[in-house]
C-alpha cells in the first residue's frame, strides 16, 4: 500500500489446517494416489479417490468414522474449502518472506522435511491451484510428486489451522498493492526530516505499580488491576487503560505500560475475568466454556467499572495516587480482542444480525478471531451501545472487527482513534479486520501498518515466549515475537506516547511521530512501517475488489 499505507483453536481451525497442509507437491508426472494420516500409533491410509467421495457423500472412509459428529462435519467442510488464490498470485505469494514461512511450517508435517520436500511443497501448491477449481485440498493431492503422502495430523493441525480464507485474502491484497508498498518508487523520499527527540525511549521518571483487585458486585466479577504509575503523574496527562487480548493475560503489554509510566502517565492494566487466560484453562479441564457471549458487554464494563474504581482513588486521602488521576480523560489501548473493545469504548456500535447468520454456515474457512466474534451470535438483540464518554482517545492494535460491528457500527466511533495492523497476521488478518473497518471509522483516524508484522509481535515477549508450543494457545508456526519484534514495540511505544500527548500540553511537540514520514523513519529492513489518515481511492477500489470475492 506504499502510497496506500501511507497517502484453543478449535476443530473448526484443526480440520482448515488439514485442508491447507495437504497441498503438498507436484514437480513430476507421479502424482500422490494416497494419503496417510499419522495420529499417534494411529495410522489410517486414504486414497484419493475416497476422499473425493467423501465430499460428494459426505461420509468419511474407515475408522475416520470414529471422529464426533462436529469433528466429522468441519473435516469435511475443510475437503471442499478452496484457497481463493490463482496460480500466478500464489506463485508470487510463495517466493516472498511469509510464503517461505509457510512453506517451511508445512514441510515440518509432512514425512519429507528436506529441502527436497519444501521444494516438492511448492510445486504441489502452484500446479495445484492451477486445477480447474482452484487450489484445495484434493488438487494439492493430485499434484503432488509422490505415489504416497504422509502427514503428521497433530503437527499439520498446529502449523496450518489459522491459516484462513482472510488471511490468504490479506496476502492477495497485499501482492496486489505491492508496488505502491515501497516508499522509494510509489513515494519519492521528502528531504530528511530532524525529529526533535526520540520518543522510543524511556523517560525519566522511575515506574512503580500498584496491584488491586476490585469487587464489581453488581456483575460478580473480581477486576485484579495493575495499575503502573510514577511520581512525575500529574491531572494534565490521560488515564490510560489497557484491555488484554483473548485467553491472555493484564501483562499483555506491560513494556509498552511501563514506557509511559515512565514519561508521567497512569496506565491501567486490567484482567477480564470471562476470556483470560485462566478462564480458557479452565474451558480445557471441561469447568467452562472458552467464553460467554456476555463477554463482548462486560469487557467494556470492566474498563468502565474500573475508571469509577479509580475516580474514588484519586479522591482518597493520602492515597499515593490521589489528585493524579484524570479519569474523565482517559485513553484506551486494546490488543487483539481488547481492540475490538476499545473500540466499543470509542463508541463502535455491535451489530450482530449479519454475524448471527453468518456464523450459523460452516465455520471452517473463519479465522480464530472471526471465531471469537461468532460467540455474540448468542446475544439476545441484535444491537449494543457500550460507550464511554471518558475515554477520549482509542488505540486498537490488530482487532477483530469483520463481524461483531456489522456494516456501520464502526461509523459511530466519535473519538481520535489509531488501527494498527500486521501484514502477516494469521488469527485477526489484516483486510478483514482492520482495512476494511478503518475506511469506516470517521476522522481523525490514523491505519498504522506492520509490514511482516505477525498477530504477536506487538506482546511483550514475557508473553510470548512462553506460549509457543503450549496447546491452550493460538500460536502456530511463523510467529515473529520475542528479540525478532524489538522494532515493532519500539515503534509501538513511539507512536503510543505521541498520541497520548495529544491529550496534553505536550500535544505540538508530538505531532511529527503520528505522520507516514516518521512511520518511514522508524522502518527497518525487517519491518517497514506505514501509516496513512485515509486509504486512497486506488487502494479502496483494490480492497473492495477482494472484499467481495
Amino acid at each position: 500500500m506504499g502510497k496506500s499505507w501511507r497517502s484453543l483453536k478449535t476443530v473448526a481451525g484443526f480440520f482448515s489446517a488439514i485442508a491447507l497442509t495437504q497441498f503438498g507437491v507436484n514437480t513430476s508426472a507421479i502424482a500422490a494416489d494416497t494419503v496417510v494420516v499419522r495420529l499417534g500409533l494411529f495410522t489410517e491410509s486414504i486414497s484419493l479417490t475416497e476422499l473425493q467421495k467423501a465430499v460428494e457423500t459426505g461420509k468419511l472412509p474407515g475408522s475416520l468414522q470414529s471422529l464426533s459428529e462436529e469433528q466429522r462435519r468441519f473435516f469435511l467442510g475443510a475437503l471442499g474449502m478452496n484457497i481463493p488464490m490463482n496460480v500466478v498470485t500464489l506463485d508470487k505469494l510463495i517466493n516472498t518472506q511469509i510464503g517461505t514461512t509457510i512453506l517451511n511450517d508445512f514441510a515440518t508435517a509432512l514425512a519429507r522435511k528436506d529441502k527436497a520436500g519444501v521444494q516438492a511443497l511448492r510445486a504441489g501448491l502452484v500446479l495445484g491451484s492451477n486445477a480447474p477449481q482452484g487450489l484445495s485440498i484434493l488438487s494439492f493431492i493430485a499434484a503432488y510428486p509422490s505415489k504416497r503422502l504422509e502427514i503428521d495430523l497433530p503437527r499439520a493441525f498446529a502449523v496450518a489451522g489459522n491459516l484462513n480464507t482472510a488471511f490468504w485474502r490479506t496476502q492477495q491484497f497485499m501482492l496486489a498493492i505491492a508496488p505502491q508498498l515501497d516508499p522509494i518508487t510509489a513515494h519519492p523520499r521528502t528531504p530528511q526530516i530532524a525529529f526533535p527527540f526520540d520518543p522510543s525511549q524511556p523517560g525519566s521518571a522511575q515506574v512503580k505499580i500498584l496491584n488491586l483487585s476490585l469487587n464489581d458486585q453488581k456483575r460478580q466479577r473480581q477486576i485484579p488491576v495493575d495499575i503502573y504509575w510514577s511520581t512525575a503523574a500529574t491531572p494534565d496527562k490521560p488515564v490510560i487503560v489497557f484491555s488484554h487480548g483473548f485467553a491472555s493475560v493484564r501483562t499483555d503489554l506491560r513494556y509498552l505500560a511501563e514506557h509511559l509510566a515512565s514519561h508521567g502517565y497512569v496506565v491501567a492494566a486490567l484482567e477480564h475475568p470471562g476470556s483470560n487466560e485462566a478462564n480458557v484453562n479452565l474451558a480445557f479441564q471441561g469447568k467452562t466454556r472458552v467464553m460467554k457471549p456476555q463477554e463482548f458487554l462486560y469487557r467494556p464494563q470492566d474498563i468502565s467499572f474500573v475508571l469509577d474504581e479509580l475516580e474514588k482513588l484519586n479522591q482518597t486521602a493520602n492515597h499515593p495516587l490521589q489528585g493524579k488521576l484524570a479519569t474523565t480523560n482517559a485513553m484506551v489501548v486494546g490488543y487483539s480482542f481488547g481492540g475490538a473493545t476499545a473500540l466499543a469504548l470509542a463508541g463502535a456500535e455491535l451489530q450482530l444480525e449479519h454475524l448471527k447468520q453468518r456464523c450459523k454456515k460452516n465455520l471452517t474457512s473463519l479465522s480464530l478471531g472471526e471465531n471469537i466474534q461468532c460467540i455474540a451470535q448468542e446475544l439476545p438483540e441484535n444491537s449494543y451501545q457500550l460507550r464511554d464518554p471518558r475515554i477520549k482517545q482509542a488505540i486498537a492494535l490488530n482487532p477483530t472487527t469483520s463481524l461483531m460491528f456489522g456494516e456501520t457500527g464502526l461509523t459511530k466511533i466519535q473519538i481520535p482513534t489509531i488501527v494498527l495492523a500486521g501484514s502477516a497476521d494469521k488469527t485477526t488478518p489484516a483486510l478483514t479486520e482492520q482495512i476494511v473497518g478503518f475506511e469506516k471509522i470517521p476522522s481523525p483516524k490514523w491505519l498504522v501498518g506492520i509490514i511482516g508484522g505477525t498477530h504477536l509481535s506487538v506482546k511483550d515477549p514475557s508473553k510470548t515466549l512462553d506460549q509457543i508450543g503450549q496447546p491452550n494457545t493460538p500460536i502456530s508456526g511463523g510467529e515473529v515475537v520475542g528479540e525478532k519484534a524489538a522494532d515493532v514495540r519500539k515503534y509501538v511505544k513511539a507512536l503510543t506516547l505521541a498520541f497520548a500527548a495529544q491529550m496534553t500540553p505536550e500535544a505540538k511537540n508530538y505531532a511529527i511521530f503520528l505522520t507516514p514520514d516518521y512511520a518511514q523513519f522508524a522502518s527497518t529492513a525487517a519491518f517497514p512501517f506505514r501509516l496513512i489518515t485515509q486509504i486512497p481511492p486506488e487502494a479502496m477500489a483494490v480492497v473492495k475488489e477482494f472484499v467481495e470475492k
